[in-house]
């Protein structure tokens, strides 16, 4: 314990100067917070012949990043609203469901022609499927986009992609650590999730009027206690019923933006997301091994190709079904793009279940590919759009629309 505070201030430099050479090249951030994570991991002393290794305080700094996510997901439910969430629920529903049987068919159909095994390929699948929920949370606010008409449908399919997460884990974790898996057991725990989620959203949205009286508190540090205490409460008591601790916090979010301390709160929340979220971002990069990404280059390519095809297509038609325009559909399928927390999940499990050990260098390196290509796609969505739109005349296509 004696170096800790030096290891954890060590961290904090290191993030600090990727922020700075980021803004030097004026790119995107996340990337490099990601990539000194990966260049001073726990292999770092392998490549460079110094030990970098946080070995005292990685618990701490892993803590310290997802304590990041919840506050980067409970940020982006205050720049949202629950009503305009509660409106659009059909289209989410529709919207969700789209992406998911896309994407996982397409996940399926991926791991059986790269030649895995039956539990290896449902494994792929589950990796392929999942968005991050983090970066897409930091891509959405640093881009401003928060209030764009297509930000609902994808925090719905953020949201609808938990639920199917959580049916799909306690399937996966039967067929792979156990051999089996309940029928029963994984319908309760999505129906459980569900109604967790839809009774939060409706009781909350009904106890604003009690919410805006409890929040009337004059000491800003009570007042942050106040908020910091149902934030974490909330998150906590949503893993407790295998609901992600992320989802538990967009949703506590998603509340307190009907009140009237929205602003307050925004205010008190947005150096902790900035501060927490860069720290995520660090420690997900240490846990990535580059010296073993190799053997799964031309298995993660093929793997991002796919994923780019699948988030397209569904973007497209998810935005279709929810009457919005092209360029809005196409910002849809590359914000979504990003895959990270989720995916390294999978393939946790398939490593626990003893399965190929091709799968865990395939992940990293899928992950890590996507999650520097997801936010830059995302920025440069206007530019995609109009290449698209002289392929596909999607402009055409929408103006048929309107004069039907």
């Amino acid at each position: 314990m004696d170096h800790i505070v030096l290891e954890v201030g060590l961290a904090i430099a290191l993030i600090a100067l990727a922020g700075l050479l980021s803004a030097k090249f004026r790119f995107s951030v996340i990337p490099f917070y990601i990539l000194i994570g990966m260049a001073v991991g726990p292999h770092s002393v392998e490549l460079w012949h110094f030990d970098f290794r946080f070995i005292e305080s990685a618990p701490l700094i892993e803590f310290m990043g997802r304590i990041g996510v919840l506050f980067l997901l409970f940020y982006l439910g205050l720049e949202f609203s629950v009503g305009r969430l509660i409106k659009s629920g059909r289209s989410i529903a529709v919207g969700g469901t789209i992406y998911i049987a896309i994407n996982f068919t397409l996940g399926l159909a991926f791991g059986w022609a790269a030649g895995f095994p039956f539990q290896e390929t449902l494994v792929v699948a589950g990796i392929t499927t999942i968005s991050s929920s983090a970066i897409v949370a930091k891509v959405l606010v640093d881009l401003k986009r928060t209030a764009n008409p297509e930000t609902e449908m994808i925090l719905g399919i953020i949201m609808f992609e938990d639920v199917f997460l959580a049916v799909y884990i306690s399937i996966l974790s039967g067929l792979v650590l156990s051999g089996s898996a309940s029928v029963w057991g994984v319908a309760l725990s999505a129906l459980i999730a569900l109604v967790f989620m839809l009774a939060l959203l409706v009781i909350g949205r009904k106890a604003v009027p009690l919410l805006n009286k409890v929040l009337d508190i004059r000491s800003n540090e009570l007042f942050g206690l106040v908020i910091f205490a149902g934030l974490f409460l909330v998150a906590g008591f949503s893993e407790t019923i295998h609901v992600a601790e992320a989802i538990g916090a967009l949703l506590i979010g998603l509340v307190l933006a009907e009140t009237e301390h929205m602003k307050r709160i925004e205010k008190l929340i947005l150096p902790f997301r900035d501060f927490f979220g860069a720290i995520f971002f660090f420690s997900f990069g240490l846990t990535i091994d580059p010296t073993t990404l190799g053997g799964a280059i031309w298995l993660s390519l093929a793997a991002v190709v796919v994923t780019l095809i699948g988030n397209f297509t569904a973007g497209m038609l998810a935005g279709r079904s929810a009457g919005l325009s092209p360029k809005a559909s196409v910002n849809i399928g590359f914000t979504i793009v990003a895959r990270g927390e989720f995916s390294i999940i999978m393939a946790n499990i398939a490593k626990a279940g003893g399965l190929l050990t091709i799968i865990q260098p395939f992940a990293a390196l899928y992950v890590l590919i996507l999650a520097i290509l997801g936010p830059l796609l995302t920025k440069e969505t206007k530019l995609i759009y109009t290449v698209l739109d002289k392929v596909f005349r999607f402009g055409k296509s929408a103006k048929k629309v309107e004069s039907s």
